[in-house]
């Protein structure tokens, strides 16, 4: 081939690769929190020899995430704060009110991505957390578990992740000191999700 048809053969090819996104091919999709198979829950100290777990149990968010690539974009949830429950129902009523969540002036939770950062097989993702109308910046580690397809013509993902917080932080301060010192309620407070999505429709 003469130099020149060779300079406009790859030029042409040049043109032509520098008009494609650097991700063609990959998806981006939205994955709905199914919360019949998915766990909010969390773990505080209680008087300083045991713990106490609990859970949230109304729910909703969703995941905009390339599988394939395994990019997390969004992540977004919405917690029914009053739907809180330790097993113990007089502990629930002590929680609603304005000692802990305050669900009446508060009623809702809200979680909202602001950076995902892949390290190996887990994510460090940070977002903003809003409960009692306080913000703070909450990081979560968390773990990507797969996609598999369901029985009924659906796609599911999973995965995991866990953090913590400090109550006080967001303006959760009654306390009780023990004869030791120490406190009846722990200040952090343990996280662990174990969510599954269900995937719905390409994001642009």
């Amino acid at each position: 081939m003469k130099a020149g048809l060779r300079w406009m053969a790859y030029a042409a090819i040049g043109a032509l690769l520098a008009g494609l996104p650097m991700d063609a091919g990959a998806e981006t999709a939205r994955w709905e929190i199914d919360p019949d198979h998915s766990l909010i829950e969390f773990r505080v100290a209680h008087m300083v020899v045991s713990k106490t777990s609990g859970r949230f149990t109304d729910y909703q968010g969703f995941v905009e995430m390339d599988t394939d690539a395994k990019t997390i974009h969004v992540i977004e949830a919405t917690i029914n704060a009053a739907s809180v429950n330790t097993n113990h129902d007089k502990r629930d009523a002590h929680l609603r009110n304005p000692d802990f969540l305050d669900v009446k002036q508060y009623p809702t939770m809200t979680y909202k991505m602001k950076s995902a950062k892949k390290q190996g097989d887990s994510y460090t993702i940070i977002g903003d957390f809003t409960l009692r109308g306080v913000t703070k910046e909450v990081t979560l580690v968390s773990t990507f578990n797969g996609v598999a397809k369901d029985p009924w013509g659906g796609t599911r993902a999973g995965f995991s992740a866990e953090g913590k917080l400090n109550r006080k932080d967001f303006g959760m301060i009654w306390d009780k000191t023990l004869d030791n010192g120490g406190l009846v309620v722990g200040n952090e407070v343990h996280i662990r999700l174990e969510i599954e999505c269900i995937k719905g429709k390409p994001q642009p």
